[in-house]
């Protein structure tokens, strides 16, 4: 009976550790598989780096406003009798805009007109008197003094009636017309925006630290939205002599010629000055930096061959030796360190030597040692000053 027993357990214990060892065989070998199994190469676009040379900048946004630009009022109050223009016509200096109702001040202008050449009378014959000694000097005076008065009522009565006729007061460019024929007015009121455009300023700040590094008649570089990303060339024509102490920055005004009036007060500009100073830079497409909390860093292409050690033993790494006609190419992250940017661009410190190759897209299937293909057909375009694209 015992001997039937052992006999029984030692098939079990042969039968399951047969199971058992087969298992373990078969895990082996399918992990082996994995771990040896070649990872099939991504394709990226790369680019080598060189340095360039670095024309230093600086950047501000800014506001176009005319270098005369005002809205048309009336210094005095009355009805509009006579209007002389169109909206947006295109006015002299001196035109006549409009002309207010000024029948009682004209007749009034009479009034005094003939109250002035009664006082000149008067004052021309008590003149002989005096020179007969007839009367006092006080008499004289007096008739000397209303006579003066009676001319000055004459100029002021002419000046209110010419305040009454409104004129251009420079060559521009009117906006739309705010009255109508009989309205009355006020003193003050908006009758039309004038705007002289045959050059307009740029208006914007900078940062105290720049101070020193801003002088009148430096070339400045304008965009506006409005014409599609054009470059506009203009000269700064102040800098402020103080630097606002809330913000820190100081105001810099900048001309731009505006000889077809496609540029209007109020637009948006972005502003480039270009500094003298230029240095040599590892310039890179912001598309191989890979932005991170942590550090930026990039991908670093390098060529990596297979050593005889390595595929002895390994049939997938020796078929890959044997098919591969040049050394495997992988990628190897760097951080670096990152400067200013323009553009497509951006300055690359720290971290990379002239001469290396990295990945300028494909980054997000990327990781250490990940094998990579180049082809450079699939680049994304870049550039120094890009535009958008026509629609």
């Amino acid at each position: 009976m015992n001997k039937r027993l052992i006999i029984v357990l030692l098939g079990c214990l042969i039968v399951f550790g047969g199971v058992f060892g087969m298992k373990y065989m078969g895990s082996k070998a399918m992990n082996q598989y994995f771990d040896n199994m070649p990872v099939p190469p991504v394709t990226i676009s790369a680019t080598t780096v060189k340095p360039q040379a670095w024309t230093q900048s600086l950047e501000a946004v800014g506001t176009l406003r005319a270098v005369n630009g005002i809205q048309v009022t009336s210094e005095v109050a009355g009805k509009v009798e006579a209007l002389h223009f169109e909206s947006g016509q295109r006015v002299e200096e001196g035109t006549v805009l409009v002309e207010l109702d000024a029948k009682t001040d004209r007749a009034d202008l009479k009034t005094y007109e003939a109250q002035s050449r009664l006082a000149n009378t008067d004052l021309e014959r008590l003149r002989k008197l005096y020179k007969l000694e007839s009367i006092s000097k006080a008499d004289l005076d007096r008739a000397e003094s209303e006579a003066a008065q009676a001319r000055a009522r004459v100029l002021t009565q002419k000046a209110r009636i010419d305040q009454k006729t409104i004129r251009a007061p420079f060559t521009g460019e009117l906006g739309i017309r705010q009255v109508d024929l009989g309205q009355y007015i006020d003193p003050g009121t908006t009758i039309v925006t004038l705007q002289a455009l045959d050059s307009l300023y740029v208006d914007f700040t900078l940062p105290e630290q720049h101070l020193a590094r801003v002088k009148p008649q430096q070339e400045v570089r304008v965009r506006v939205g409005a014409l599609d990303g054009e470059v506009l060339n203009g000269k700064i024509q102040a800098v402020e002599t103080r630097v606002d102490p809330e913000t820190r920055n100081f105001p810099v005004r900048a001309e731009l010629p505006n000889p077809e009036g496609r540029l209007r007060p109020g637009m948006f500009a972005r502003v480039n000055i270009a500094l003298p100073e230029r240095e040599q830079v590892i310039l890179v497409p912001r598309t191989a930096i890979s932005y991170n909390a942590y550090g930026n860093s990039v991908f670093v292409v390098t060529e990596k061959t297979v050593e005889p050690s390595q595929a002895e033993g390994n049939e997938a790494v020796k078929a890959e030796a044997a098919q591969a006609d040049e050394p495997r190419l992988i990628v190897r992250q760097r951080f670096v360190k990152t400067g200013e940017g323009r553009g497509d661009y951006v300055v690359v410190e720290s971290g990379l030597t002239e001469g290396e190759r990295i990945a300028t897209s494909g980054l997000l299937k990327l990781r250490n040692d990940q094998p990579v293909k180049i082809n450079n057909e699939l680049a994304p375009d870049t550039s120094l000053n890009p535009a958008p694209a026509d629609t």
